[in-house]
């Protein structure tokens, strides 16, 4: 018989904030599910929803589905800009800047401000298939005032299948702008 969730209980490991969203250890975040099994009784499964930062890199998984893939079971390639695009999201995220919080607070100094692609280098270098595990590497190259530029790396396990080099701009009103001071010195601190 298979495991059902029951219930999300979220966790404050290392951290001893009331509040699990004031933890400053973002990198850490970790959610537990609670699985009843018929046969086991309880057990306590984590499991890392965004992913994690280590030695500076931000590290998420993603399993290929039936609808990422083209009529012979490969990855459609722009779906690996999707897969790229949750670990840009996630990394963000586990820096303890969600973008939801970042709009609220950029509202005030940057009215109707947005993150964009400004450019992107892509490289595909072997096709994923159906049901692989791929690796979604993030890693900050460069912070300047306006631009972030991220190198990312999609693999199956030791193969590289892509490489993308993107530069993502902060924009408000149709014109550049600063990046947050917060942000950009999380990142810096993480390269």
């Amino acid at each position: 018989m298979l495991a059902r969730p029951i219930r999300t209980v979220r966790t404050r490991r290392r951290c001893g904030a009331q509040d699990f969203d004031d933890c400053s250890e973002k990198r850490v975040r970790a959610r537990e599910l609670v699985l009843e099994n018929r046969n086991k009784g309880n057990r306590t499964v984590t499991a890392s929803l965004d992913g994690e930062i280590r030695d500076g890199r931000h590290q998420m998984q993603v399993r290929v589905y039936f609808e990422d893939t083209d009529s012979g079971q490969i990855v459609y390639h722009a779906n690996f800009l999707r897969f790229m695009e949750r670990g840009r999201t996630n990394y963000l995220r586990l820096l303890g800047t969600s973008q939801h919080a970042l709009l609220q607070e950029a509202q005030n100094d940057a009215p109707g401000f947005t993150f964009v692609v400004r450019s992107m280098r892509i490289d595909f270098l072997k096709p994923a298939i159906l049901d692989d595990v791929l690796d979604v590497v993030t890693l900050p190259q460069e912070v300047r005032g306006a631009s972030i530029t991220l190198l990312q790396e999609c693999r199956r396990a030791e193969d590289l299948l892509v490489t993308a080099r993107v530069r993502v701009a902060f924009i408000s009103g149709g014109k550049a702008q600063r990046i947050p001071k917060a942000l950009r010195l999380a990142m810096e601190g993480h390269k």
